[in-house]
């Protein structure tokens, strides 16, 4: 552990992030950034200390104090429904001038996991804390967790933006069948994710075990889309900008040129053409040491779609069931592309 630092340095810039958060015994956890370190890291949840990473445990008081300090709360925010490409798109704004990629601090997951009102309670401490950069002029773009979208339509400051990435249904189902790990990802979250559900007005009813793979798919696309969906709809002072990661694909360069206009960062056309070229097109997986192009990914979704059609069919259709019951997944239906 390092020693733990006072809330003035902590205050002073984007150096001690504030990583985690355990809400028992109020305590927080610092560990020290620099530039290339948040340029570079694959993971800022607990997987970041794997190879041994100093951090700071410090009172919750502290984050708090060190907060009061900052004049800032005009982190940008990138919200998703998983597994739509969001890691690739975060790394690649990070590289524009002006823009601090900070890339799922396990900190927004601890706070989205609280109840009322001890989330809001931490909110004001978070927003500031996730707002600091390393110079003025620059502008922090935090991505979080698909679940922690529950944040989206609190933790944005007023004058922020909020990018909202998502993917059509069926390509979404698709992606998470052919994904080795995905399937068991979705099962595990999925009673979470019911109670989300029937928090926002659609109870599923079905016993989980009962359904596979496909109409879990369908179920957590359901759960991330109607969040985003409401959050949008509660926070119209954000500008939500919507992006469908398929077609983003298509014309990567202009949508890169579009969103670093709209975080107010230095976005030249020619340095989003370079980017968008460039190597992290091949790696946009969550470990930026594993290749994974859109080829492969063409790939792997073509022979989903030739064994899994039957079961991507039912889950399609139950979606549409369901629209029939929720205004707020009628509108993500609706929303396609």
């Amino acid at each position: 552990m390092n020693e733990t630092p006072t809330a003035s340095v902590i205050a002073r810039d984007a150096r001690w992030l504030l990583q985690s958060h355990e809400p028992n015994r109020m305590l927080a956890r610092f560990t020290e950034m620099d530039a290339a370190t948040y340029r570079d890291a694959s993971f800022l949840d607990d997987r970041m200390f794997v190879d041994g990473k100093p951090f700071s445990i410090a009172s919750w008081a502290l984050a708090q104090e060190a907060a009061s300090l900052v004049e800032r709360d005009d982190a940008a925010y990138l919200f998703h429904i998983g597994h739509v490409g969001s890691t690739l798109i975060a790394r690649m704004l990070g590289e524009l001038d002006g823009i601090l990629s900070i890339r799922e601090p396990q900190l927004l997951r601890d706070v989205a996991l609280l109840g009322e009102p001890h989330r809001s309670e931490r909110l004001p401490t978070v927003r500031r804390l996730l707002s600091r950069t390393f110079a003025p002029g620059q502008r922090a773009l935090v991505k979080a967790t698909s679940f922690a979208s529950v944040l989206a339509d609190t933790l944005p400051g007023q004058g922020s933006r909020a990018i909202l990435l998502y993917s059509e249904p069926r390509r979404y189902i698709e992606t998470i069948l052919a994904g080795p790990n995905s399937p068991q990802e979705i099962r595990i979250m999925a009673p979470h994710r019911r109670q989300r559900m029937e928090a926002m007005g659609l109870a599923i009813g079905d016993p989980i075990e009962r359904r596979g793979d496909a109409l879990l798919a369908a179920e957590t696309w359901a759960c991330e889309m109607m969040t985003l969906e409401h959050a949008a709809g509660a926070r119209a002072d954000l500008q939500p900008i919507w992006l469908e990661f398929d077609q983003a694909l298509k014309q990567l360069p202009e949508v890169l040129h579009r969103l670093g206009q709209a975080l107010g960062a230095d976005a030249d056309e020619a340095q989003c053409q370079a980017i968008a070229a460039g190597p992290l097109i091949s790696r946009y997986s969550k470990a930026s040491e594993h290749a994974y192009s859109p080829e492969l990914r063409a790939q792997h979704l073509e022979e989903v779609r030739r064994y899994e059609a039957a079961p991507i069919a039912e889950a399609l259709s139950w979606l549409e069931a369901m629209a029939a019951r929720s205004a707020l997944l009628g509108s993500a239906l609706a929303r396609r592309g």
